[in-house]
């Protein structure tokens, strides 16, 4: 299969308003009136951020849901993205690569009707390294509301959606690594590890309601973090407080470790919002209307410096790694 029999067999018919059907080297759209663009680009490599045995339609959701997320928290509606395609050069001899692609790409047509987020155009290339997937996504979001990480202020209620630590611990339950966990709660969170959930019908509220924001993708204690040090702000946050689901909860009550984990180890996919006071009670209330679950976790205050984290027993707890790193 030439590059171009890829493109119009597998790719063209899942491309979007302003692909130009993919005959062009370049897409073509425009914001609405009184908008703005905003622009996010995510990559993945297989043996990195996921597992070259994951089933395509996984990789596929999750290469364009890390992106979405990014634009939710921007309070950004998406508009489209680009899809960067490197196969491994022996990619073809592999048994099954033709089916492989079909459901990677249908997949990922799924899901960008489902986020109404077209695929756009993109690009194809042999690597001999991993294969890897670039998406630049682009959202929406009207001129002068993109909520951004330096927007946080000394009094802000910090929120974060869902629950954190699951992609996390879902990790170490797909690589076998959490004996005792029963086979409903493993299937839980190395699904919620496989395929995140982006925030999207959030972004109408945060964009309305929110002074700061970020997505949850390398750890909730590295990321507040790096969004109140941009901020110029600290905060006191209450871990007690922090959202877990019934099969994280599992593992945390086998060791003080897994809570570790969960709040440093990535791939949660939620948003971290900082909401004025006087706004808090409205913006639950939206975010409620679109069944997105938040939970306030803590409150910003005066003076730059480093988070303080009240933890499960009620003493300050400190991290030595606060969060996921590429290098």
């Amino acid at each position: 299969m030439t590059e171009d029999d890829l493109i119009a067999m597998l790719f063209a018919p899942i491309a979007g308003e302003g692909s130009l059907a993919l005959r062009d080297d370049a897409a073509l759209i425009a914001p609405s009136p009184g908008h703005e663009i905003v622009v996010t680009l995510d990559t993945i490599v297989a043996g990195v951020h996921f597992f070259a045995d994951d089933p395509p339609d996984a990789i596929a959701r999750k290469a364009l849901r890390v992106n979405l997320s990014d634009l939710a928290a921007k309070g950004a509606r998406s508009r489209g993205f680009l899809l960067g395609l490197s196969l491994p050069k022996d990619f073809w001899a592999g048994v099954g690569a033709r089916d492989w692609l079909e459901a990677f790409a249908r997949a990922l047509g799924e899901d960008a009707r489902l986020y109404a987020c077209p695929l756009l155009g993109g690009d194809t290339v042999a690597t001999p390294g991993p294969l890897t997937l670039s998406i630049t996504a682009l959202g929406e979001v009207a001129s002068g509301r993109m909520v951004k990480r330096t927007g946080v202020k000394a009094g802000d209620a910090l929120y974060v959606t869902g629950t954190i630590g699951d992609g996390a611990l879902g990790l170490r339950a797909r690589m076998g690594e959490t004996p005792g966990l029963s086979a409903d709660a493993r299937d839980f969170l190395v699904a919620r590890y496989l395929t995140p959930q982006p925030r999207n019908a959030l972004a109408p509220a945060m964009a309305e309601f929110a002074s700061g924001g970020m997505d949850v993708s390398d750890g909730l204690i590295g990321d507040l973090t790096k969004m109140l040090r941009v901020s110029g702000v600290g905060a006191r946050i209450d871990l007690r407080a922090v959202p877990l689901s019934p099969a994280a909860r599992a593992l945390v009550a086998q060791g003080a470790e897994w809570f570790e984990r969960a709040l440093t180890g990535g791939d949660d996919y939620e948003v971290l919002a900082a909401v004025p006071l006087e706004r808090a009670a409205a913006f639950e209330r939206a975010a409620a209307a679109v069944d997105v679950p938040v939970t306030r976790v803590g409150e910003a205050v005066a003076g730059a410096g480093p988070p303080v984290f009240v933890g499960l027993d009620g003493t300050p707890r400190s991290f030595a790694k606060g969060s996921y790193g590429h290098f």
